[in-house]
């Protein structure tokens, strides 16, 4: 089949994508797009414009107007399908913000449940890392030891720790830290060093009741206990290590 006027296929790949986001289907956000362009339109024309055959046509207009985000006007006993002012999402996005708040009680009751038996938890990548370290932020007033820090942070995620460290000094949260690399000033943020000879890619980060052993490479892992013996321990041998190395 082929495509009338200038909407090219595939389509605008953001848009299309933003669509999917709402909860539409490929073909949905491909037939809801091709009728804000051509405005009222048969199926047929919705057909050649989309190249998806006219009997999905029907299917799919049916049901995006269920969603409320097509119309249809008839004229000589045939239906001319309209989009909705994409204002409409706006009304889903407002409703499911809605419907999230009025579940988030429940979802928070069934965490604190469950919460507990959560031991160890492991997290991979760039996304995974910011993770861990959104929950060294939860606990105001509090204090983070880090053994080990890295230079290689900045280039695993070179623009996060502008905005961890804004958030860090916005929670009152200090950080003591051992490095055996020269390390750019901190905010909020107390440095010691041990000799460059010591360098290497693990870190260790103890907040709160939770030791988060991490690898900085390329694919960054880290490994997050939740045991207060275990990381009272590890808090004792950080001591030990801070007075040691030098200022």
């Amino acid at each position: 089949m082929t495509c009338e006027g200038n909407l090219r296929l595939p389509y605008d790949m953001e848009n299309k994508e933003l669509l999917k986001q709402f909860g539409l289907t490929e073909n949905e956000s491909i037939v809801y797009l091709a009728l804000l362009e051509l405005g009222p339109s048969l199926a047929g024309k919705i057909s050649r414009k989309t190249g998806i055959h006219r009997r999905n046509i029907y299917d799919i207009t049916e049901r995006l107007i269920k969603k409320g985000l097509i119309g249809y006007i008839k004229k000589n006993n045939r239906k001319e399908f309209v989009a909705a002012n994409p204002k409409r999402f706006q009304d889903i996005m407002n409703q499911q913000q809605k419907e999230f708040q009025s579940s988030l009680p429940h979802l928070n009751q069934l965490y604190e449940m469950t919460k507990e038996r959560q031991e160890t938890n492991f997290y991979k990548g760039k996304e995974g890392l910011k993770t861990v370290f959104q929950d060294q932020l939860i606990k105001k007033n509090s204090e983070i030891l880090i053994l080990g820090a890295s230079k290689a942070t900045k280039d695993v995620l070179p623009f996060y720790f502008k905005w961890y460290d804004k958030d860090r000094l916005k929670n009152k949260i200090k950080a003591r830290i051992i490095s055996s690399e020269p390390l750019p000033k901190i905010p909020y943020s107390e440095i010691r060093h041990f000799p460059q000879k010591y360098a290497n890619p693990l870190a260790i980060n103890i907040y709160a009741d939770k030791v988060a052993i991490i690898l900085w490479q390329k694919e960054p892992l880290a490994i997050v206990i939740k045991n207060k013996d275990i990381s009272d321990s590890y808090r004792k041998y950080f001591e030990l290590m801070w007075k040691i190395a030098r200022k």
